[in-house]
């Protein structure tokens, strides 16, 4: 086989022009021995963007120049959409990949376009609008996982359960990342050549092993290339599935903050292929630039200015206020927080309360409306939630977080005009709604723990009323009480004494161990004590109330 060769140091090699288009020549031949050379299927990872475009063009190009009869193996093309991408990006890819369906059948190519979807109880509105998950940081990134890696990852699993074995064909360069270089490197398997004779120790490896996928390996052609070469690539050869490069690269361009994409004459010069698109949610970076500069530098897309309001108020560094001093599953939990040289031990606050959840949604609401009115013709359908999403938060909420007031119907009404069709079988029926809930907020007249408490006792007997069997109705009711009878001050004061409990015992500390527990015992005789001269049960009510009805 004709490997294409590479020198030692690959994260920085300098080509000229005339070196770049041999180089692809021996690219092409390589691409067209590996795709002959077993009956292994292959996935492609597209974005829309200048590497993968880039990547599958030279595999597209490749496998066309042989002959129909040898074009036997299909190639799979997936694209993730996050359902947060960049608009303009999403329709792009959307478009891209029905010219390549349409294409591909008249070419009679083997290859086959996939648009895949994260899981409805996975995608970024139900996270943090349903479930009220916080934004997502450095330490808990919670969205790369559910919005990108499980998708493409259960496409690719099923591929290998029927073939196998997969070879995973992907735009990522060395020259990218230091982090990817590493991890590039760390998981090569060798030439191809040198995977035949089972010799993994070639320092010139062509494919590499999946970290996470089984029986799965990643072949790169692109490793290696600059910025530049890849836009002199899509620039000088035409798109095979008749998608147009330049068109891409104004793309790009526009969403560079001075608006220029110079000629590359070396690599001391800035290329406007650094701008990136991605989630317009995303609040991993500190500013979304690459939505910043198309608003900036195309009037034409001052519409998306609200999508980028909403992202910078979701990016709030410190939104502990927003969120529950519980974690999201109702527990209280401390850690040691420095402030200006002084250590203290606070709760870690979980999801957002209910009020920021429900304003989240109207302010999406309020976006979508707006922008279908002021985008252009063939962005009016803009979707930036679906119907789908909104009946599974709808659920979440009245489910597992017991809110029967069932505000999300009010406020799609109120933010969009029209009645919100729930696709849910059975979603609008109910024993329990806005008017008992109402009801409620008068009875427990502003204690926010005190209508948790009671809402979530109620409804979890509705919730149990039509079963045959009301196996663990106790369990459940009894998790309420732990989780929501306490005040917030109690709550975490209860937290502080089992941690310095918890830290007495781990350090043998007997005294303090008997001094915490023994006290505990004493406050408990004093209830029974009180209960019993009054000849009254001892129940979770009386123990609550006793402190209110002793000071009447």
């Amino acid at each position: 086989m004709t490997t294409a060769q590479q020198p030692e140091n690959k994260i920085q090699q300098t080509r000229t022009v005339a070196e770049l288009v041999d180089y692809i020549q021996a690219l092409t031949t390589e691409i067209q021995e590996l795709y002959c050379l077993d009956e292994i299927p292959w996935v492609v990872g597209y974005s829309g963007g200048k590497d993968s475009t880039a990547t599958l063009q030279l595999i597209w190009n490749a496998i066309a120049a042989l002959p129909v009869e040898k074009r036997k193996k299909t190639i799979h093309v997936i694209t993730t959409d996050t359902l947060v991408e960049n608009p303009v990006v999403s329709v792009w890819v959307r478009k891209s990949l029905e010219r390549m369906r349409v294409t591909a059948k008249e070419q009679k190519m083997p290859i086959e376009p996939h648009l895949l979807q994260p899981e409805i109880k996975e995608t970024f509105w139900v996270s943090l609008i349903g479930k009220g998950y916080p934004t997502p940081r450095g330490k808990f990134r919670w969205c790369t996982d559910r919005l990108k890696i499980h998708p493409s990852n259960r496409f690719i699993r099923d591929v290998v359960r029927v073939n196998g074995e997969v070879i995973l064909v992907l735009g990522t360069r060395k020259a990218e990342s230091v982090k990817r270089a590493i991890s590039m490197e760390k998981h090569q398997a060798g030439s191809l050549k040198d995977r035949l004779i089972s010799d993994s120790s070639s320092p010139t490896s062509l494919l590499y092993h999946s970290a996470s996928l089984p029986n799965s390996l990643i072949y790169s052609p692109i490793e290696d290339w600059r910025t530049d070469e890849v836009w002199i690539y899509l620039n000088q050869w035409q798109n095979p599935w008749e998608y147009s490069n330049k068109d891409l690269f104004t793309m790009y361009r526009g969403a560079t903050a001075d608006n220029e994409c110079p000629l590359v004459v070396d690599t001391s010069t800035a290329s406007c292929g650094d701008s990136r698109f991605g989630c317009w949610v995303c609040t991993i970076v500190s500013k979304d630039k690459s939505m910043e500069a198309m608003i900036q530098n195309d009037e034409e897309k001052e519409w998306m200015q609200p999508l980028l309001d909403i992202r910078n108020e979701l990016d709030n560094r410190d939104d502990r206020e927003k969120r529950d001093f519980r974690r999201i599953w109702g527990e209280v939990q401390l850690f040691e927080r420095h402030v200006d040289g002084e250590a203290s031990i606070e709760p870690i606050h979980g999801p957002y309360t209910k009020y920021w959840r429900e304003h989240w949604l109207k302010r999406l609401l309020e976006a979508q409306t707006k922008t279908r009115q002021t985008a252009p013709v063939n962005m009016r359908d803009i979707t930036l939630i679906t119907l789908e999403e909104m009946s599974e938060i709808r659920r979440i909420w009245l489910e597992e977080r017991h809110e029967f007031d069932d505000s999300l119907p009010r406020i799609y009404q109120e933010v969009t005009g029209e009645e919100f069709q729930d696709p849910r079988p059975g979603a609008d029926y109910s024993l329990l709604g806005r008017d008992e809930w109402i009801v409620l907020e008068e009875i427990c007249e502003g204690d926010a723990m005190h209508l948790e408490l009671m809402a979530k006792l109620l409804d979890t007997e509705r919730q149990y009323r039509k079963k045959t069997r009301r196996v663990g109705i106790y369990e459940t009711l009894e998790k309420c009480f732990n989780t929501s009878s306490r005040s917030p001050e109690d709550a975490i004061k209860n937290a502080r004494l089992k941690r310095e409990l918890s830290e007495a015992v781990s350090q043998g500390d007997v005294a303090k161990v008997k001094q915490m527990t023994l006290g505990d015992v004493a406050a408990i005789n004093e209830v029974d004590e009180a209960e019993s001269e009054s000849d009254q049960q001892v129940t979770w009510a009386s123990m609550k109330f006793k402190k209110e009805n002793s000071e009447e």
